[in-house]
C-alpha cells in the first residue's frame, strides 16, 4: 500500500481505502468543510460520517466542493438505532442521500445491533434492517453494505438469514482492545474489519510500550497504532482536527512493525 488511498478489496471487489477520515463530534459548519478539504488535499479518500453525528449535510457539501471527482471519494454513513426495521431503514437511507445531496453512497452500515430483550425479537429486527440494506445494494444506490459494533453472536443469526453477507464490520479495534474473537470471526467469513477509535481516544499516546516502539522507528504513537491496524489487515477511520496530525496519520508506509513488535502490541 503506497498511500492511504490504497486499500482492501471487499467481498464484492469494491476497494475501501485503508485509512479514512472520521467526523464524529465535528460540528456541521465551515470548519468541518475545511477539515475535510484539507484531508482530501493530503490524500484521504474515505470520509466517514453517521446520522447521529449530525453532520451528514456538511460532509456532503465538502465532498461536492473538494475539487476531486466524486467517484474517487469513498463515502460512508450509518443507520441510527431509531431507524431499525425495513421501512424505517429505507426512509433513513433516502434522507441521508438528500441531506448529503449525493446520488449514491459508497457504504451504508447498521450503526449498532439490536440486542435487548428476547433473542428472537432482536434477531428479527436486525434481519429486517439488513434486508433493507440488501435491497438498497441490489438497487445500485450503495456500493457496499455492512454493520458496525456487531459481535459474533450478533453476526451468526444475521448471516443465517442474509441473502448477502455484510462486507464490513466497523468495530473498536486498537492495541489494548483487540477483540480477537470478533476479528477472527470476520476474517474467517471475508468480512473486512474497519477500526474505529484506533488510537483509543488518545489513551494510548503515553503507553510506554507504544512510546518505545514509536521512538525506535522515529514516528508518533498514533502512527504505530494505525500501522498495527494495517498489518493486522484492518482498515481504520481516524479523526484529528489538527492538520499536522492528519498528515502524520497519513504517513504510514515509510516503516513497518516487526513480528516481535506486533506481538508486544497485541
Amino acid at each position: 500500500m503506497p498511500t492511504i488511498a490504497s486499500g482492501f478489496r471487499l467481498a464484492n471487489n469494491v476497494k475501501i481505502p485503508c485509512i479514512g477520515l472520521g467526523t464524529w463530534q465535528v460540528p456541521d459548519d465551515e470548519k468541518l468543510i475545511e477539515h475535510i478539504h484539507d484531508a482530501i488535499n493530503i490524500g484521504y479518500r474515505h470520509i466517514d460520517t453517521a446520522f447521529i453525528y449530525g453532520n451528514e449535510a456538511g460532509v456532503g457539501e465538502a465532498i461536492r466542493t473538494c475539487g476531486v471527482p466524486r467517484e474517487q471519494i469513498f463515502v460512508t454513513t450509518k443507520l441510527w438505532n431509531a431507524d431499525r426495521g425495513y421501512d424505517a431503514a429505507m426512509r433513513a437511507f433516502d434522507n441521508a442521500l438528500q441531506k448529503m445531496d449525493l446520488s449514491y453512497l459508497d457504504m451504508f452500515l447498521i450503526h449498532w445491533p439490536a440486542a435487548k430483550g428476547e433473542p428472537m425479537t432482536w434477531q428479527s429486527i436486525n434481519s429486517g434492517t439488513w434486508r433493507a440494506l440488501e435491497d438498497l445494494y441490489e438497487q445500485g444506490v450503495v456500493r457496499a453494505i455492512g454493520v458496525s459494533n456487531f459481535l459474533s453472536h450478533h453476526l451468526v443469526p444475521l448471516l443465517a438469514r442474509a441473502r448477502i453477507a455484510p462486507m464490513v464490520n466497523q468495530i473498536e479495534f486498537h492495541p489494548g482492545y483487540r477483540q480477537a474473537s470478533t476479528f477472527d470471526f470476520c476474517a474467517s467469513r471475508n468480512i473486512q474489519v474497519v477500526a474505529w477509535s484506533p488510537l483509543a481516544r488518545g489513551a494510548l499516546v503515553r503507553n510506554p510500550v507504544i512510546l518505545e516502539i514509536a521512538q525506535n522507528h522515529g514516528v508518533s504513537t498514533g502512527q504505530v497504532c494505525l500501522r498495527w491496524c494495517l498489518q493486522h489487515g484492518a482498515a481504520a477511520v481516524v479523526k484529528s482536527l489538527s492538520p499536522e496530525r492528519r498528515r502524520m496519520n497519513a504517513d504510514l508506509f515509510s516503516f513497518s512493525l516487526t513480528a516481535e513488535e506486533m506481538d508486544r502490541l497485541d
